[in-house]
């Protein structure tokens, strides 16, 4: 039986405890050696070593590492040495970025050592935490850290706050006694856990589990045990790097054929089969993909977002569902009155303050039954007695100068049998009774209600009516407070009867500023928001309706009735009281209906779910320090507005690389299939191997890494997320590609016939070779501007806007030229200067198969 259940005598003989000594030195010696230290295993550190090595881990550098090892192998060492650059480039880029986010997240995580006090050998000890066994008498006081779990001997008033455990948003009142099989780790009022912290009051505990063997420890396991799946990025780049390699290879091998029938020499062909290999290879890929990644997480730094990965930007731009956690995520993570209901009135926030006496009564009792103080917008005390000092600021009354008039003489404190709290007063003329509390206590000590300034006898009927009133604020969502006075003529010893019943005030933990136009703007990008909370199912439902998360206040099941609908994930919105596993188990189900899960949490209750989730997403204020290294980016204000910023970030990423892909690839085929058709009909002005490749490193380079970084517009979230079943590049993509390359190639074909053929005196071979190589060249350059995505504008779209884009056409076809001029160059190239004619000629094919293209975009409508 588990510790909660047992008897308080049951469980005191189980573990073999005094509980007014406490263990003997060599029990607990003894215990300690067989249980081991109260110590929950952490995650390793990443060394710097691995952080390298995962640079290497793509199925794009795998080919390149291939085509350099070709490249070698026939001594064509130019080509190989631009490759290895390439692939250090890429290597140390992403080396940099991702070691500097792991010395980020070791800066938040600041690791604390930690002390207890116990009792051993009748005698109080204060001894390390890692020194605590099963069967050791915990004392505990207000502001402690609960060092391990245990069960309640003795309490005082005692709350602990255990939103890091299991979310509920308020401290939680805790008291000796069994409770049933079935409760709650939630409802669980007689056991405090390892890792949550006392609020209020203070207790003698037994400890029941240390280590791993507590409820943070067992959260511990499930974390190790979550895999993290490969990023949708990773999976997509695998799919395309296989098909690209048996699309290149076939070609290679039918140009080969061919040059081989038409009589070409051997060694030429396997020199220009391994060029074309090379060119076909977007060799970029991996350099402009680690650069616009890198781009966005140097943005979102400096928005107060550490991104642990490169390839974390890009997944949460490939999100379908938010699972959120509500307390601190969607709300203040502070209490706030909402409403004030009197005999006589009704109060909501933002109203004008009711000029009727009941109501100035209530802001005194609020003031005087009350112990916190206000220091600046937060206050000093209990969360709920800081938002009756607020409310009764904000509702046009003096804090300090209520407190002036009434001395206060006595108290009797809240505690778990009696559920109020009273003061009394001493004021200028009479004495004063204040008292708050649950409204069913609060009733049967009170025997008058305040109706309109007159007092009058409590009736049952208006007991029964104050009651359905409570019930009525709680099922939306809020929690009660009954507030009551009395005036007497001195001081007595029993002030705690007979008193006026005044009225109910209702209060939430207000959602956070601007969350309800994220949530629609993620509804907007297609995103699915699902709200996981530990806390009430009313309050959640009533949030969750507010920020338009679900439809209606019904749309929430609890972690009891989970359990019996295995689908709820697919249907529900609202996940109320739920588990670390049953967290878990939602974040599985989702991923097995192939969706891209984001989950944001700041507890260690989320902490699984955090590291199995596609991105894990933890708040760097409240987060705690497990919740963080399982994360792979943390919001360093805890702003949930950051995520649309990072979905949108994503988004434009992704659509850079997806840019980049296709312009590459439709210019490398271009340069194939001109090269094929020359080769298969025998035409004299081949490109030589030497040419191809600068060809490809003029495009490659510049205008490619320019796409990387473009900005994106607004239409990037008004488009639904892209299938994560699909490839990065689809069927309508593949033949849009072919198209594009068919016209580039066609043009410098075209160029290149009519160079050779309509000219005045003999046929040029040379010049009609210059004049498909340039027109290639100027072809491809052109043909970065047709790289728009979705409903984006040509003209004054983010590809204009690109300053690096144009400034990357200018300088590569300025380079281009500059050939011409180097003497070295231009023999190695097999260059010569060109009359005007030919110029034209390459201008005018470039500009004609640019338009060409346009027009099939125009037809053919997005490539997705």
């Amino acid at each position: 039986m588990d510790a909660y259940q047992l008897k308080q005598q049951e469980i005191l003989e189980q573990f073999s405890t005094d509980p007014g000594k406490g263990l003997a030195a060599e029990d607990a010696q003894r215990r300690l050696e067989e249980h081991g230290p109260n110590e929950i295993s952490s995650s390793r550190r990443v060394s710097p070593l691995m952080i390298l090595l995962h640079q290497f881990k793509s199925p794009v550098v795998y080919l390149l590492l291939l085509a350099m090892g070709l490249s070698m192998f026939f001594k064509e060492w130019l080509d190989a040495t631009a490759i290895a650059v390439v692939i250090l480039l890429n290597a140390v880029i992403g080396f940099i970025m991702e070691f500097q986010a792991e010395r980020s997240m070791e800066a938040l995580q600041k690791m604390t050592s930690q002390s207890a006090r116990v009792l051993r050998g009748g005698r109080m000890q204060e001894i390390p935490s890692a020194g605590i066994v099963p069967g050791d008498i915990m004392l505990l006081d207000a502001g402690d850290m609960v060092q391990a779990d245990g069960r309640i001997l003795e309490s005082t008033d005692l709350q602990a706050d255990e939103s890091a455990l299991t979310g509920e948003s308020l401290p939680v009142d805790k008291s000796p006694g069994e409770l049933p099989a079935d409760t709650q780790l939630a409802e669980r009022t007689n056991m405090v856990y390892k890792g949550t912290f006392v609020r209020n009051g203070n207790g003698k505990v037994l400890c029941t589990a240390t280590g791993m063997k507590t409820e943070l420890g067992h959260i511990a396991h499930m974390v190790a045990g979550a895999k993290k799946a490969a990023t949708p990025l990773e999976k997509k780049l695998e799919s395309f790097s296989k098909r690209l390699i048996g699309i290149t290879v076939v070609i290679v091998v039918l140009i080969f054929g061919a040059g081989l029938l038409n009589k070409e020499p051997v060694l030429e062909m396997l020199k220009t089969s391994i060029a074309l290999a090379v060119a076909a290879i977007p060799e970029g890929l991996p350099v402009v993909a680690t650069l616009a990644l890198a781009r966005g997480m140097i943005r979102m730094a400096r928005q107060n977002v550490i991104v642990k990965k490169l390839s974390a930007v890009e997944t949460l731009g490939a999100t379908t569902v938010i699972c959120t956690d509500k307390t601190g995520t969607l709300t203040e993570n502070r209490m706030e009155v909402t409403n004030a209901l009197l005999p006589a009135v009704e109060w909501r926030k933002k109203e004008e303050k009711p000029e009727e006496e009941s109501f100035h009564n209530l802001q005194r009792v609020a003031v005087l039954c009350n112990n916190a103080s206000l220091d600046g917008e937060k206050g000093i005390g209990d969360p709920i007695e800081v938002s009756l000092l607020n409310f009764v600021q904000e509702t046009g009354a003096d804090v300090a100068q209520i407190r002036e008039k009434f001395h206060k003489l006595k108290e009797a404190p809240f505690n778990s049998d009696t559920r109020v709290m009273g003061t009394l007063h001493k004021g200028e003329e009479k004495h004063l009774v204040s008292a708050k509390g649950a409204i069913e206590n609060l009733l049967d000590i009170c025997s008058h209600s305040l109706h309109e300034g007159e007092t009058k006898e409590l009736a049952q009927e208006e007991r029964d009516r104050w009651m359905q009133e409570t019930e009525k604020l709680a099922s939306s969502g809020l929690k009660t407070l009954g507030f009551a006075y009395r005036e007497l003529n001195g001081e007595t010893a029993e002030f705690m009867e007979n008193l006026v019943f005044l009225g109910i005030a209702g209060l939430m933990d207000p959602p956070r500023q601007g969350v309800q136009e994220v949530i629609d703007e993620c509804h907007g990008a297609g995103i699915r928001v699902i709200m996981l909370t530990g806390d009430h199912p009313a309050t959640a439902a009533h949030i969750a309706y507010e920020l338009g998360i679900s439809e209606n206040e019904q749309d929430v099941i609890t972690g009891k009735q989970l359990e019996g609908e295995n689908d709820a994930w697919a249907t529900r919105s609202v996940f109320a009281r739920v588990s670390p596993k049953q967290k878990l188990d939602l974040v599985n189900a989702l991923q097995s209906d192939h969706q891209i899960v984001a989950m944001t949490g700041d507890g260690v209750n989320d902490a699984p779910a955090l590291k199995k989730a596609d991105i894990g997403i933890a708040m760097g204020i409240r987060g705690t320090q497990v919740s963080q290294e399982v994360a792979d980016m943390v919001l360093k204000d805890d702003a949930f507005e950051s995520i649309v910023t990072a979905v949108r970030q994503g988004r434009v990423i992704f659509t850079n690389i997806k840019r980049f892909i296709v312009f590459l690839l439709s210019c490398n085929l271009s340069e194939l299939l001109v090269i094929g058709l020359v080769a298969t009909a025998g035409l004299p002005f081949q490109l030589a191997a030497i040419q191809i490749l600068f060809i490809n490193l003029i495009t490659d380079v510049f205008p490619a890494m320019a796409l990387g970084f473009t900005e994106g517009d607004d239409t990037v979230m008004q488009q639904k997320p892209l299938d994560p079943r699909k490839p990065i590049i689809g069927k309508k993509a593949w033949g849009m590609i072919w198209f594009y390359a068919a016209v580039i190639g066609g043009s410098a074909l075209g160029a290149a016939f009519t160079a050779e053929h309509f000219r005045e005196g003999e046929v040029d071979v040379h010049a009609a070779n210059n004049v498909m190589f340039y027109t290639l060249i100027l072809s491809q350059l052109l043909h970065a501007l047709n790289m728009n995505e979705g409903k984006e504008k040509f003209l004054g779209g983010p590809l204009m806007r690109n300053p690096y884009l144009v400034g990357s056409i200018v300088l590569s076809a300025a380079v281009t030229l500059l050939c011409l001029f180097i003497p070295p160059v231009k023999e190695a190239l097999r260059l010569e200067m060109m009359p005007r004619l030919d110029w034209l000629l390459v201008a005018g094919f470039s500009v004609a198969g640019m338009l060409v293209i346009r027009l099939g975009a125009a037809v053919f409508g997005r490539r997705d």
